[in-house]
């Protein structure tokens, strides 16, 4: 039996599709839509930190 805890947040997948480059202007990575602040601290994000930046994907997603 593991007796390690999981890692904070690590039940909620990334939404990074390897495509990372950082727009300049947006300041939003094109392929996922994170900021580099969300990207860094995604591993030790609690999960429901984690679904706040998925929720805020798809208005980011519609602007142009």
């Amino acid at each position: 039996m593991n007796d390690k805890a999981a890692a904070p947040g690590a039940d909620v997948a990334s939404p990074c599709n390897n495509v990372c480059r950082m727009n300049a202007e947006t300041g939003l990575c094109e392929g996922c839509l994170r900021t580099l602040a969300e990207i860094a601290a995604w591993s030790g994000m609690r999960p429901e930190e984690k679904l706040a930046v998925l929720a805020s994907l798809p208005a980011r997603r519609a602007q142009p």
